[in-house]
């Protein structure tokens, strides 16, 4: 069998899912900003633009935009934003409904457990009015190698987010 033959379909089926993560990350981005300045109270981002990605300098294109306030326990994820707070997804330094809506991008998957996730998602609604989630595709062969990623999250059509371990 012709070596090429058989990694063609898998790197094309690999492309289709990265392409397919990335726009969710700007269209969750962009629906969670427009929610935000619709009722006029500002956007929470967890996880930075750039994640923990080693090749950020080299890339030079963020995930998404910072949002009004940038959280994240790595604060070089939250680099060149204006308003980067370092803190944990499980207990969110803000007021409750502070923010209009939160988006929580890359972040869930690397929780411990689902009781993590959900008081996670738990601290999300208590500062925000709307949340939205977007994190790796069971697709994704590189998700799957990451031994970081510890559950799969997933935001439904209906808002509805469904937490499963690893």
């Amino acid at each position: 069998m012709n070596i090429r033959a058989f990694l063609l379909p898998i790197g094309v089926w690999q492309g289709v899912a990265h392409y397919k993560q990335a726009l969710e990350r700007q269209v969750k981005y962009e629906a969670a900003r427009a929610y935000a300045d619709s009722i006029g109270k500002p956007l929470l981002v967890v996880g930075g633009p750039w994640g923990a990605n080693p090749f950020r300098s080299l890339l030079k294109i963020p995930a998404h935009g910072c949002g009004d306030v940038c959280i994240d326990i790595h604060p070089e994820a939250c680099e060149g934003c204006s308003n980067t707070v370092e803190a944990d997804i499980r207990d969110i330094p803000f007021p409750d409904k502070y923010f209009g809506a939160a988006l929580a991008s890359h972040i869930l998957e690397h929780l411990p457990t689902v009781d993590n996730c959900e008081r996670a998602i738990s601290e999300l609604h208590r500062v925000a009015n709307a949340v939205y989630v977007a994190g790796p595709s069971k697709q994704s062969i590189l998700a799957w190698l990451i031994p970081e990623h510890r559950l799969w999250v997933t935001q439904k059509q209906d808002g509805a987010i469904e937490i499963e371990q690893r």
